[in-house]
Order: structure tokens, then sequence, then C-alpha cells
């Protein structure tokens, strides 16, 4: 098959959740010897860059602002496929998916899919116009492509219910880890075991200064790591900085990935998610498959990746997370304990080996039905895919 991905802002990622899926998707495809294809940005890959572990990298550039940069590229590489060969065609999130139907008018027996991440107009950093065409484009996604994909059943719910439809439920993944030692970390001043950590895009919606409030009451004798950098949230990152008031004990390690970036998971006590709104977060997952206990805020998405291998705190209750941290420093077996459940929660739920097999049987299908000139019914393929335990 020839599979495109549209709408991430590149590969090998650096830094998203978007980016992270199509990765692990396109690498695992490339390996089972499909022809796959990636556009990539300028501003996120490097753009002599052409082939990453076996995938074509097809880079463009975009105007990288804030409301600009994911709908001009997208736009771009909208245009560029036209041009080409296609079985399927992978929309990425509802912004990209605004341009969703200018595939389906100009390549009408291509199987266009497309992956409903997260409600991303419910982020703070989006004003009102930015929103109102983050809505568009998830109208664009529901009413439009050939198949609907979700990562969560909060959003496959919602969108049986908002859009009359029925989505097939295939949930982002990790792939399973091995701990490692401590080796470059012991620049930042950190041990095994002697610091919480947070990792993620520093912006509003993932409630970060709660946690900064929540930690600085506290005063614990373990170090506080947060991990990632802004996406065009500049005021926001001076403002938790601020938060931190120079305690040695905060430390902001910037953007991190590879090595590095496993070690901080490997040796961390434990992992705090307090996010207020998320799709399925990737770096949830991977805080589980490293074995780490987690701390997560009540919202469904959270509730529903942990089930009952974490530990939850009221949404942007700051003195709730106080207790939290509170409980999880004070009972280091049991928080032991939870975190060995989520990593086997993850081995059964959210193992890539598995969702990459998914996704294959779930292309063919809409290939299939393709080449007969069939509408795709989502009622017909959305409950063929599971997951099974390894």
């Amino acid at each position: 098959m020839k599979i495109y991905f549209i709408g991430q802002k590149g590969i090998p990622a650096t830094i998203g959740g978007v980016e992270n899926y199509v990765e692990n998707a396109a690498v695992r495809l490339a390996k089972q010897g499909h022809d796959v294809f990636v556009y990539t940005r300028y501003s996120y890959s490097n753009r002599r860059r052409k082939n990453y572990k076996g995938v074509h990298l097809i880079n463009l550039p975009s105007i990288p602002t804030k409301n600009l940069d994911t709908i001009t590229h997208t736009f771009l590489a909208t245009l560029d496929l036209l041009r080409r060969k296609a079985d399927v065609i992978h929309f990425h999130s509802i912004g990209p998916s605004l341009l969703l139907w200018i595939v389906k008018i100009f390549k009408p027996k291509t199987a266009v899919i497309a992956t409903f991440q997260s409600q991303c107009y419910r982020h703070q950093k989006w004003g009102v116009i930015a929103k109102m065409f983050l809505h568009l484009g998830e109208i664009m996604l529901c009413a439009f492509a050939d198949l609907v994909i979700v990562p969560s059943k909060i959003l496959q719910h919602y969108a049986a219910r908002r859009y009359r439809l029925e989505p097939v439920y295939l949930p982002n993944g990790v792939t399973l880890p091995k701990k490692q030692p401590t080796k470059l970390i012991k620049k930042f001043g950190l041990k095994k075991d002697n610091y919480i950590i947070y990792t993620g895009r520093l912006v509003r919606h993932k409630g970060i200064h709660y946690l900064i409030e929540a930690y600085q009451k506290l005063n614990p004798n373990k170090k506080l790591v947060i991990v990632g950098s802004g996406s065009f949230t500049k005021k926001y990152v001076k403002e938790l900085k601020e938060l931190a008031a120079d305690n040695k004990n905060i430390i902001f390690t910037g953007q991190q990935n590879g090595q590095i970036l496993s070690e901080l998971y490997s040796n961390a006590y434990c992992f705090v998610q307090p996010s207020e709104s998320e799709g399925l977060s990737i770096a949830l997952l991977e805080a589980m498959s490293y074995g780490l206990p987690v701390i997560a805020s009540d919202i469904s998405e959270n509730k529903e990746a942990l089930a009952n291998n974490g530990y939850f705190f009221a949404n942007t209750d700051v003195k709730d997370l106080e207790n939290s941290l509170n409980n999880i420093l004070a009972k280091p077996k049991v928080a032991k304990k939870m975190g060995e459940k989520a990593r086997e929660h993850i081995r059964q739920n959210y193992n890539w080996d598995y969702l990459a097999k998914d996704l294959v049987v779930l292309y063919k299908e809409a290939i299939n039905i393709k080449q007969q000139n069939k509408f795709i019914s989502k009622k017909v393929t959305a409950n063929k895919f599971h997951l099974e335990p390894k």
C-alpha cells in the first residue's frame, strides 16, 4: 500500500503526541513492506532528511506562527498529494482536517482516514477565531472522512452522539521500554527515585501551574522535574518559572528526547499528569510503560487510560493534588506496586505492536470498499478492531 500521513509536524518525534503516534505507526508500516510517506515541516524537521527508518519524508514550508503553522503546511501538503498516487491518506487531528474535503473531491477513489485525536478547541491557548475553525475542522473530519478513528472511548461516544456515526476505537500506544541507569541526567543533579516528573508541552491546559503550586506547599525531600518546552506560549512559560520562585528543587530541563528522556522516566519516583483536558496523553502512557506510579487529574480521558492503576485528584484542585502527592510520597512500597500494575495495563492494552496490525487491517478494508466504489460504512467497520493480550 501507498500510505500518506498528513497533519503532523514531522518525524522523528521530538515533541507532540500526534508526532509520536505517526512515528510509531509509520515506522511499523514501513517495516511490513508498505510504501509510507510522512509530510514534515521546515520548522520541525531536518529539511535535508528524505528517509527515516524506511519512511519517506516530504518536507514542506509553513508560516510558523501559532495560528497559521498547521493550516498553511496542511494546505501545501494537500496540494502536493493531488499529484501523487495514494491508496490511503491518513489525516491527523481536527485542525488539518479542515482541508480534508479537498482530497475527497479530487481523489475520490482513495481511502481517506482521519484520526480525531482530541477536542483541541478546549485548549486555552486558542483565541475565538481559531476555536471556530477547529470546530469546523471537527465537522469536516466527521462528515467527510471515509473512516474516523478515535483514541479514546470518551471521544467515541461523543462522535457517535454528536455526528451519528460509529468511529473506530483504536487507542494511541507506546513501545514497552527498558529502564535506563542514571548517566546523562546527572547533569541535572538527579538520582534514582529522588524526583517527581512531569513531561509534555508547557501550555496552560496541561495544568503545570497547579503542580508547581501544590509542590511549593509540600516542601518534600524530592525534586520536581518539568520536562518540555512551550508551544507559542512564552508568557505561560515565564509564569511557570515565576511560580517556581527560584526554588532550586524545581528543575526545568527544556525539551528532551531519546536516551536522556528515557533516563528521566526510568529513574523518577512518580509521574504527575495535571491536565485540564486531554485526548489520550502519550506522556501518560509512556510514564505507565516505565512502571511509574501516576497521579492524574480526574478528567474522563485520564480515568480511561489509567483505569484502576493510578491515583487521581480533583481537576484544577491544588489542595487535592497536594494531598495526593503527600500520600504517594508516604507509601513508596504501595506506589511501586501501583506502577507495576500500570505497566502491565499498558502491555495488554496500549501496545503499538498490536495497534499497527489493527491499522493495516483497517486500511485494507477501506481500500477494498473504495475499489468497489462503495461508500465506507462506519457502522460496518467500527467494531472489528480490538487488542489481543500479549
